[in-house]
């Protein structure tokens, strides 16, 4: 995998992980602090579920990331050779954070982190 770049979108505050909230995951905390609109409460609904269907889910966000005494959570980054398929899905979420005043930043990186999980479009790493 050497020189392979990845690319991470992620809000400029940290979650509970103690890392840059993902993209996933700052929306997903706009939703649970009611802040969406009801319109975009069903785009961003509708979007997450095309996700969980043409993105595999990693298996240990089954085991609460991964693990309950790790102190070092894992985060994901997409492969950017992969992230054509999910452009402009991305661009949606990345949508809503803007329209919310969520700054994030696009962090694309050769130096992630040691992989505990790959797939063919993403990296999960500690």
């Amino acid at each position: 995998m050497l020189g392979q770049e990845f690319v991470r979108i992620q809000a400029r505050y940290h979650s509970k992980l103690g890392k840059p909230a993902g993209l996933f995951a700052a929306n997903w905390h706009l939703l649970n602090a009611g802040r969406f609109s009801q319109e975009d409460k069903e785009l961003f609904l509708a979007v997450e579920a095309w996700f969980r269907e043409h993105l595999p889910l990693p298996p240990f966000y089954d085991l609460e990331n991964p693990e309950k005494n790790n102190p070092q959570k894992a985060i994901t980054y997409f492969k950017l050779d992969a992230i054509e398929k999910y452009e402009k899905k991305i661009l949606v979420l990345a949508g809503l954070l803007e329209k919310y005043g969520i700054a994030y930043d696009v962090v694309l990186s050769n130096n992630i982190g040691g992989i505990i999980y790959e797939d063919a479009y993403q990296v999960a790493v500690i």
